[in-house]
C-alpha cells in the first residue's frame, strides 16, 4: 500500500513539473511565433541593416503628383528566404512625427474586417480645414496610412501621418492597389516600405517614398520605387506648422493626354510599348487616349512595368 502511495504522488510530482515546463515554453516561445497577422514590433535595431540611415533626397515637384526614383528599383538588400508576414513601425519622434514602416505582405495580412474609426488620431502638424471649390472632398488633409488598411489591417498611430487628399488619392492610393491586387490574384508576398520625409523640424512630411517588391516571382509581378508628394494644387503648405493657405494663382491646366492600351481584364493600363501589352491577349486589349488621373478615377491601375 504505502509503495502504491510513493507510486502516485511520483506520477503527480511528474505531471505537475510537466505542466510548468509547458507553460515555460508557451510564454517563451509564442511571442516568435507569426500568426498570420501583422505583428507591429517596436522599431529599435530593427532597420539597421535595411533603413536608409538618412531621408532621402527629395524629387523637386514638377506637377506630377508621383515622381519615379531609381528608375523604379527598390533599394531593399535583404529578402526574405521564409515567407512569415511582419508588419514593422518607428516608434514616433520627439516631435511626434512618425519614421520608416516596413511590411512583408501577403493573404494573411489582408484584413477582412472594415477599417474603423480613425479620428480621434491626430497626427503631426494635423489641421482641420477645407478648401470646398479646390478639393472634392473639400478637407485638405487625410489620416494617411504609411501602409494602407487594406494592405495590413493596421491602424496604430505610429503609421498615421498627415497627409494631403492630392497625395493620399492621386499619389499613393495606386500603388496600394497595384499590390492589393498582386496579392489577391497571385497568393504571392510583397515586401514593402513606406518612408515619410521630413525637413529639419517641420511637422508635416514633404511627401513619402514608397517601395515594394514581389517576393516569390523576384519582381517580375510587382516591383516600384516612388515618391508621392505631398502637395494640393491650388494650396500652398506651411511644412514646419500645418498652416495652409490659397495661392495667389490657381493656374489650372487640363491634364495632358497620352495613348495607352487597356488590359480590360485586370483592368491595368499600359504604355503601348510595354512588354505587358506584347504578352497581352488580344480580346483584352483597348487602346485608348486618356489622361492617367482620369484612367485612375475610373478603377484602372497603372502598369507596374513601364509605370505610366
Amino acid at each position: 500500500m504505502r509503495r502504491k502511495s510513493h507510486k502516485i504522488v511520483k506520477i503527480c510530482i511528474a505531471v505537475m513539473a510537466a505542466a510548468v515546463l509547458l507553460g515555460l515554453c508557451f510564454f517563451v516561445i509564442l511571442p516568435y511565433l507569426h500568426t498570420g497577422k501583422s505583428n507591429v514590433l517596436p522599431a529599435a535595431n530593427h532597420y539597421e541593416e535595411t533603413m536608409p540611415e538618412e531621408n532621402p533626397e527629395i524629387p523637386e515637384y514638377t506637377g506630377e503628383a508621383v515622381t519615379v526614383i531609381n528608375e523604379n528599383e527598390p533599394s531593399f538588400t535583404d529578402y526574405p528566404e521564409v515567407m512569415e508576414t511582419y508588419l514593422r513601425l518607428s516608434e514616433l519622434d520627439a516631435e511626434g512625427r512618425c519614421g520608416t514602416a516596413e511590411a512583408l505582405l501577403g493573404p494573411e495580412t489582408i484584413p477582412d474586417q472594415p477599417r474603423g474609426s480613425i479620428g480621434m488620431i491626430r497626427p503631426s502638424g494635423w489641421k482641420t480645414v477645407r478648401y470646398d471649390d479646390l478639393i472634392e472632398d473639400k478637407y485638405l488633409y487625410n489620416r494617411c496610412h504609411l501602409i494602407a488598411y487594406e494592405l495590413c489591417g493596421d491602424n496604430d498611430a505610429r503609421q498615421l501621418i498627415t497627409g494631403t487628399r492630392y497625395m493620399n488619392i492621386t499619389g499613393m492610393l495606386a500603388y496600394e492597389n497595384m499590390t492589393a491586387d498582386y496579392i489577391r490574384s497571385t497568393g504571392n508576398h510583397v515586401l514593402y516600405r513606406s518612408v515619410p520625409v521630413f525637413i529639419d523640424d517641420e511637422l508635416v512630411c514633404r511627401g513619402v517614398l514608397l517601395e515594394a517588391v514581389s517576393i516569390e516571382d523576384h519582381g517580375e509581378g510587382l516591383k516600384f520605387c516612388v515618391f508621392c508628394h505631398n502637395v494640393q494644387p491650388g494650396v500652398e503648405i506651411e511644412y514646419l506648422t500645418g498652416d495652409s493657405h490659397r495661392t495667389e494663382e490657381i493656374t489650372r491646366s487640363e491634364p495632358a493626354e497620352n495613348d495607352y492600351i487597356i488590359n480590360i481584364r485586370t483592368l491595368r493600363f499600359h504604355y503601348p510599348d510595354c512588354d505587358g501589352v506584347r504578352n497581352m491577349k488580344e480580346k483584352n486589349k483597348k487602346a485608348v487616349r486618356a489622361d492617367r488621373e482620369s484612367l485612375i478615377q475610373e478603377g484602372y491601375i497603372p502598369c507596374g512595368t513601364c509605370n505610366p
